[in-house]
């Protein structure tokens, strides 16, 4: 599929040719139309170009033009850029009806693009709308359908008590650890199968020690409030109970844990994360687990490479619960491989039924660098609408929608949706996706972003992506680090209390 853009910024139109189009080929440059075509594409000034409002849309050899006549006609003076920004819209409006109509097909977040749809009901929030006028501005402007609507406010809703009590001075601190007992076929993270880079595993974890120790240092210094601690990955349990005490026994030397609200770590895959494990966890101090399924197909496990049974899965819940764990997620994905609608269902009911705090329900993305995409590039995923539609499972189970994101590639233009029970929703979920204050990352692959308090302001520190660049270039890393000094002088003032 090739869709030409002529004159236009690029970004949003195609994300929303992307919405039908997973092939998608982006052309940018004059569009040339055929004699008698709707309008007359020019290249008089970037301005004017902005409002020729010609898309021409390619799919085999079948074209299709689509045009927006302004007022004026087909050229027009310069525009001031909201109005820029109003014409691109209107065009992206515009191609999504073209698009619904050729393909039969119609994504439910309409023309809305981004990560975070749930931030726009918050911003609308803060210029004064109410519930109804919300609904209007989402299924009427943006042409999102009535149900995804709904789920956008309810979500909203469920954090704004979060929000309401998040003091102003707090952050919280990432830790990655990016090794796992093998490579799931869909992920596309930095993330390194534990045996073959056995080697490199020990002195990774002295440099992210270290690292934690620095970063928390800064955090205290800067008089910062520390909310929340998240080890992540790739696959935390994969490195050995001693590992996991050198690890976090730092984080409790050097962090009152008494202080935290919320302390969770991934221990995600039963076939790394056994009883001394979930016993160390709990030892120091994590609130929070993660044991994720996927799936309780032992076929899919299979085709998503996963090298443990369904029974383990459940095995490795009951001994979590066994040994104390009181706030457990689990995670789902919608649209993997050789699943189907109802063994979704059965997925899902199994794990209602073990009762976790939260259950996240992934629907599956298609990544460039996954083995997934690599290997089945021409596979089709025409179930996963079905199988997120069991969604309406969980309210009926006593779970909320709490915090909701999207994904560049997700099958359908779907979304990720994380539900929990009263009172247990997954604070750190809620801070990064609605960007609330800044996340420090720590580990290969991290990315740190600053947020400027009390304002929109963001900025970002990147650490090396692999864990020997990370190794090798650890004093770059910390050098990096002066950056943040630097950016909360800007915005804090010494003597103001949190």
């Amino acid at each position: 599929m090739l869709l030409s853009v002529s004159g236009l910024p690029v970004y949003e139109i195609e994300h929303i040719a992307r919405m039908f189009y997973r092939d998608l080929l982006v052309r940018e440059g004059v569009a040339r139309p055929k004699p008698g075509d709707v309008l007359e594409p020019t290249t008089r000034h970037r301005e004017a170009v902005l409002c020729d409002g010609l898309i021409a849309v390619r799919a085999g050899r079948r074209r299709i033009l689509a045009a927006l006549r302004t007022p004026q006609g087909a050229f027009v003076q310069t525009m001031p850029r909201p109005e820029e920004k109003e014409l691109e819209f209107a065009l992206c409006r515009l191609l999504y009806g073209l698009l619904c109509s050729r393909t039969g097909s119609r994504p439910p977040w309409g023309v809305l693009t981004g990560v975070r749809p749930v931030r726009l009901v918050h911003e609308l929030w803060e210029k004064g709308a109410d519930d109804a006028s919300v609904t209007s501005h989402f299924t009427g402007r943006c042409l999102v359908t009535p149900q995804k609507t709904a789920l956008a406010l309810a979500t909203a809703h469920a954090q704004q008590p979060v929000i309401a009590r998040l003091p102003r001075r707090s952050c919280s601190l990432y830790i990655g650890i990016p090794f796992c007992p093998s490579r799931c076929s869909y992920c596309s993270f930095v993330s390194r199968t534990i045996g073959r880079e056995q080697a490199l595993v020990q002195p990774y974890l002295d440099k992210l020690c270290t690292e934690v120790e620095h970063t928390v240092k800064i955090i205290r210094e800067l008089g910062l409030r520390l909310c929340t601690v998240y080890i992540g990955g790739g696959t935390p349990t994969a490195i050995s109970a001693a590992q996991l005490r050198q690890l976090m026994g730092t984080v409790r030397r050097c962090v009152d844990l008494a202080s935290l609200e919320e302390y969770t770590v991934e221990a995600g895959r039963p076939d790394c994360t056994d009883e001394e494990k979930l016993a160390v966890l709990l030892e120091y101090g994590a609130t929070r687990i993660s044991i994720n399924p996927q799936t309780f197909s032992d076929e899919v496990l299979a085709a998503i490479g996963r090298r443990h049974t369904a029974q383990a899965i459940l095995d490795c819940y009951a001994t979590a619960r066994r040994v104390g764990h009181k706030n457990i997620n689990m995670d789902l994905i919608a649209g993997l491989p050789r699943d189907t609608v109802e063994g979704f269902e059965r997925s899902l009911r199994q794990t209602i039924s073990l009762g976790p705090e939260n259950i996240t329900v992934h629907t599956l993305t298609l990544k460039r660098a996954s083995n997934l995409v690599i290997e089945h590039a021409r596979d089709e995923y025409e179930d996963v609408a079905a199988m997120v539609e069991k969604n309406r499972l969980l309210p009926e189970a006593g779970y909320a929608p709490y915090y909701l994101y999207r994904q560049k590639g997700t099958l359908q233009n779907l979304e990720n949706t994380g539900f929990t029970k009263p009172g247990f929703a997954g604070l750190y979920n809620i801070y990064i996706m609605e960007e609330l204050h800044t996340i420090f990352s720590t580990g290969a692959g991290g990315s740190t972003k600053l947020k400027a308090p009390g304002g929109d302001r963001i900025e970002r520190i990147f650490n090396y992506k692999y864990p020997a660049e990370y190794i090798a270039g650890f004093d770059t890393i910390l050098e990096r680090k002066k950056r943040i000094g630097e950016f909360y002088g800007r915005y804090l003032d010494p003597e103001t209390s949190c």
